[in-house]
Order: C-alpha cells, then sequence, then structure tokens
C-alpha cells in the first residue's frame, strides 16, 4: 500500500483541518506527529483511502478506512481520544 498522493489528501481536507486542531505536529501534509513519534499517515491503494493512527498502547499502529464519512469519523473519534492520552 503506497503512502497518499496530494490528490488523495486533496479529498481529504476536511479531515485533515480536523486534525489540525489536535495536539499534534503535522510534519508533512497528512503526516502528524505526537512527542515526537510518529502517529498517524496516510495510504492508498485500488481498494481506497486509509489512515494508520498509533494504537492506545502507543506500540503499533491501527488501520482506518477512510473512504467514507463514517471511516472518517471513526479515525477522528481514535485520533482525538489517542492523542489525549
Amino acid at each position: 500500500m503506497k503512502h497518499a498522493t496530494p490528490a488523495a489528501l486533496d479529498a481529504l481536507e476536511g479531515l485533515l483541518a480536523d486534525l489540525r486542531t489536535l495536539d499534534l505536529a503535522e510534519r508533512g501534509r497528512g503526516v502528524f506527529y505526537r512527542k515526537g513519534r510518529a502517529f498517524l499517515h496516510f495510504h492508498e491503494d485500488p481498494k481506497g483511502l486509509f489512515a494508520d493512527v498509533r494504537d492506545a498502547a502507543g506500540r503499533d499502529f491501527e488501520r482506518f478506512e477512510v473512504t467514507a464519512a463514517d471511516g472518517r469519523a471513526a479515525l477522528l473519534a481514535a485520533a482525538r481520544a489517542r492523542a489525549r492520552a
């Protein structure tokens, strides 16, 4: 699965704007860090758009499909909760 292209990130601009309100550092468009550690980034493949966000334990990444609005909402909720932890 390749990292999201600028065109794919254009389709997620509303979600990116929401993520920018969290206590995260955006080191590249759509690549977010928390406390100096990779936290969230995006991928695309023929099946759609996906985001990997660091899991609650901080060890691994959990993948969310963000092609549709419900997946974007689930990702945003998880990112909010984990960014506060």
